[in-house]
């Protein structure tokens, strides 16, 4: 098997499993639901287009949490594009300051083409909602012959240099993994309604998946010591 990992992190991201009326969640972690969404959009996969989508959400996914970020609310109001009145005010949940790993398993082929497609999109990725960019290329790294967890427990830690200057003192750090139930770990595991079966405007759907909480030890990079400044050190310079 081959393995895709992704870099998703950005100033804000919202990962929502549902939504009700003008209140619209986000889960603390990415959504398989978005990011295989994410990836369809990059190949040029169009809404309602249910059979390329299907090979797509038969990838086995899982999400490594880096930089679980702060949630965040905030108030949107909108008018009618046409009547010009205004629509119900909107309170929408975020997550500030999050990076995570995601990684998709499965054909080689298939991942190749998805390499290829994050490398040159048609669609733009984002974070969840259009109004979330990436602050970075999504793209990782295509990895062959390996699986989920151990990409997830190789690639480098992905957290932003003043939240991995808070653990500069350590050698390793443990990061809590999100990833799909194997069958016989039925029992142990969450669900969680993401598996996406369509995106088509007039009736998406999605079904229940199994989620196991898991984690990785990943290295610390060493972090270069900043040299102190020292205002007065220039006047005791001058006065020396």
């Amino acid at each position: 098997m081959s393995v895709l990992s992704l870099r998703l992190a950005g100033p804000l991201q919202a990962w929502g499993a549902s939504a009700r009326f003008t209140r619209r969640t986000t889960e603390s972690a990415p959504t398989k639901s978005a990011v295989i969404g994410m990836l369809a959009a990059a190949a040029g996969v169009e809404r309602g287009d249910d059979t390329r989508l299907e090979p797509l959400a038969a990838l086995r996914f899982a999400v490594r949490i880096d930089q679980p970020g702060t949630r965040v609310r905030d108030f949107q109001t909108a008018h009618h594009g046409v009547s010009g009145k205004s629509m119900p005010l909107s309170e929408r949940f975020y997550l500030a300051d999050a990076v995570f790993v995601a990684a998709v398993e499965g054909n080689p082929d298939l991942l190749g083409d998805l390499h290829a497609a994050l490398r040159n999109p048609v669609y733009a990725p984002f974070l969840g909602r259009r109004s979330c960019p990436p602050a970075q290329p999504v793209d990782l790294g295509f990895h062959n012959d390996t699986s989920l967890m151990e990409v997830l427990s190789e690639v480098p830690w992905q957290a932003s240099a003043w939240y991995r200057r808070q653990h500069r003192n350590r050698t390793e750090i443990e990061l809590a993994v999100l990833r799909e139930a194997y069958d016989n770990e039925a029992e142990f595991a969450d669900t969680l309604r993401d598996q996406p079966v369509s995106f088509a405007v007039e009736h998406r759907r999605h079904a229940l998946r199994t989620v196991v909480s898991d984690s990785v030890r990943v290295t610390v990079p060493s972090a270069r010591r900043q040299p102190r400044h020292e205002p007065l050190d220039a006047l005791k310079e001058e006065s020396a």
